[in-house]
């Protein structure tokens, strides 16, 4: 039976891991997970936060996930936005879920995210 989510995993290109530790762990606040070592070798990078784990696996044929996304909830929505934005990320709001406050940005590679919070 299915119990949860374990992981998300988004594709990277190689050489790309310290673009993106600057913004998953730097911008975004999440947690670097060190890779097992039979998993390191192969590049990318893993990050944690409120029991969501993100996978970033380098792809040799990366191509940005400009569609399909994960949907990251977050507290406190306009001011992880501002948090976002202070650091030259573009946020792009989006009034079509209702009840809940959203937006969507790219990570430095071009992938897809929402951020959404529900709207009590």
């Amino acid at each position: 039976m299915l119990i949860a989510v374990d992981h998300v995993q988004l594709a990277a290109p190689a050489g790309s891991e310290a673009a993106l530790r600057g913004f998953y762990a730097g911008v975004l606040g999440m947690r670097e997970v060190p890779k097992p070592a039979g998993l390191a070798a192969r590049g990318g990078c893993w990050f944690s936060a409120g029991g969501v784990q993100l996978h970033l696996g380098v792809d040799p044929d990366f191509r940005p996930a400009r569609k399909a996304h994960p949907g990251l909830r977050v507290r406190d929505i306009e001011a992880y936005a501002s948090r976002l934005a202070s650091h030259g990320v573009e946020v792009t709001w989006d009034t079509a879920l209702p009840g809940h406050l959203r937006f969507y940005a790219t990570d430095p590679v071009g992938n897809r995210l929402e951020f959404l919070e529900p709207v009590r």
